[in-house]
């Protein structure tokens, strides 16, 4: 099967939120011939825009019999369905976080080991050009040896969705998987990425705004890794839902000089010893999509070689590691605790 063959698959998408509505236009756009089928959990007989049918009945969904599936649904959902379809042979994109429940992720990822078939977690920041180039140029030793790593992202939480009520949306509501930390898991993610796998991890969550929701709306997160280095490195990490100048960026600094990441102004620069002064190295495109397309394509690729994993993509995997990190802060927080050590 090519990538240009889209009018031979059909896709089954999951959940009709902000993502799921992403994934159906992205995915018109470079399949306009695939068959789309979207299952949600209202009932209606309303056809959405660039779906073919909607359906609210698993047994459609399992007669359907999709080649690729997107699993867009509330976190604490995902699984519930994902396993369902991982019975039937369906690949899978899961939209991170994989899951709210770090048992249920442990044993789904067992279980994925008995099928054949393709899954991998949507952390779509992998794929931005800006970040990779960001990555590359630390494990090429542009700065030397990290020494220390200072990540932080912020955002109010009532800008994020336009026109929606944040009251309602996932991300206010424990029950649903929400909080900062599975919200914006993307930061724990990458940082894994680059740097590997912590070995501990100390942290203080907590609700500090006067938003109206049930989950932790900030989190401060401290994580050491153990290299072949003689240090050990240190990663602090700042997450919230509070701040109204919105940011995501990362800098690193090393033994040889510093190198900082702006996901906003899509753009990597690097300190330069001799000049004393910041460098611009890379300066992106800025859009939206592009690291959502980017996944897509190296999905449709992975699939088209077998299944082999581009290196970018998310494994299951992997993913299950980032709830590791959010489980034992959590811990960590309500403790108060200097380090939990990850199992």
């Amino acid at each position: 099967m090519t990538m240009e063959s889209g009018k031979q698959l059909k896709i089954l998408i999951v959940g009709y939120g902000s993502i799921g509505k992403r994934h159906i236009r992205l995915i018109r756009k470079k399949l306009p011939y695939a068959s789309i089928l979207l299952y949600r959990h209202k009932n209606t007989l309303e056809i959405p825009a660039g779906v073919t049918n909607v359906t609210s009945s698993l047994d459609e969904v399992s007669s359907f019999a999709a080649d690729i599936a997107i699993v867009a649904n509330p976190a604490s959902l995902h699984l519930n369905i994902a396993e369902h379809l991982a019975k039937l042979g369906c690949d899978m994109l899961i939209e991170k976080p994989i899951s709210n429940n770090l048992l249920q992720a442990c044993k789904f990822s067992e279980k994925l080991e008995h099928y054949e078939l393709f899954c991998t977690v949507g952390y779509n920041l992998r794929h931005k050009p800006s970040l990779q180039r960001f990555k590359d140029l630390i494990l090429n030793n542009a700065v030397g040896e990290p020494i220390s790593v200072r990540s932080e992202v912020g955002q109010y939480l009532p800008y994020w969705r336009p026109g929606t009520d944040y009251r309602k949306n996932v991300t206010s509501n424990a029950h649903l998987g929400g909080g900062v930390m599975l919200e914006l898991s993307h930061e724990i993610d990458y940082l894994n990425w680059i740097f590997g796998r912590p070995c501990w991890v100390s942290a203080w969550t907590g609700k500090i705004s006067d938003l109206d929701v049930d989950v932790e709306d900030s989190a401060i997160l401290t994580m050491g890794y153990n290299r072949e280095f003689e240090r050990e490195l240190i990663v602090s990490l700042s997450m919230d839902f509070v701040r109204h100048d919105a940011t995501r960026q990362c800098l690193v600094i090393g033994d040889k000089g510093s190198i900082k990441w702006n996901a906003h102004s899509d753009s990597v620069e690097l300190f330069d010893l001799n000049s004393k002064s910041w460098n611009l190295v890379f300066n992106g495109a800025q859009d939206h999509d592009e690291s959502y397309i980017r996944q897509w394509d190296n999905f449709l690729l992975s699939r088209q070689i077998g299944f082999k994993p581009n290196k970018d993509l998310s494994t299951v995997k992997e993913s299950v590691e980032v709830l590791k990190i959010i489980h034992y802060a959590h811990i960590s927080s309500k403790n108060q605790s200097c380090k939990q050590i990850l199992s």
